[in-house]
């Protein structure tokens, strides 16, 4: 079974994925992760920090697969494993998704989370900038911006709308835009 304070965060994750941000009490935590009542405040005293735990959690989990999508020397490689990545994104680790999703929602409100939340950004970033630069792109910073901001609009709209169109074109348009 796995530790405490995980499965605490796995929980959150879930009834935020769920019910968005007003779904997350310790309470219904505790009650989610088949814990004592307490438990989520022993380790997250302050709602706060709970969703700090979460984000933490959610970067923890989702910034390996980033990593891999962009080990490619190639733009269809890299093509291929975006789309990879947007499938496990969209199809196995929805969930997370849109947990992170309802976080940003959020993160309008509370500065201090839009800034938690931007840390996941520049690591995907930060990922993606050597293999642009690898592989031909003139600005690999501005490239990589253009194509996360891309790759998160169509995780959204997946997500939220429910569509469930083929990125490969979109994606493989972009990219081609950003080694242009």
């Amino acid at each position: 079974m796995p530790p405490t304070r995980e499965r605490v965060l796995d929980a959150a994750v879930d009834l935020l994925a769920e019910g968005g941000v007003r779904a997350l009490t310790h309470l219904r935590v505790d009650d989610r992760a088949g814990l004592p009542r307490g438990s989520t405040s022993n380790h997250f005293r302050t709602r706060s920090a709970l969703v700090s735990g979460v984000v933490d959690r959610i970067l923890e989990l989702e910034v390996p697969e980033v990593g891999r999508a962009f080990e490619p020397t190639s733009l269809d490689e890299l093509v291929d494993g975006m789309c990879a990545l947007y499938r496990r994104t969209t199809v196995t680790n929805r969930t997370l998704t849109a947990a992170r999703l309802a976080l940003f929602v959020e993160a309008r409100h509370q500065p201090d989370l839009g800034e938690a939340l931007s840390r996941g950004r520049a690591a995907m970033v930060e990922q993606i900038v050597p293999t642009l630069d690898r592989i031909g792109a003139r600005d690999p910073e501005v490239a990589a911006r253009a194509i996360a901001s891309c790759f998160e609009g169509l995780i959204l709209h997946d997500v939220a709308r429910g569509d469930r169109s083929d990125p490969e074109p979109v994606l493989r348009l972009v990219v081609r835009g950003a080694l242009a």
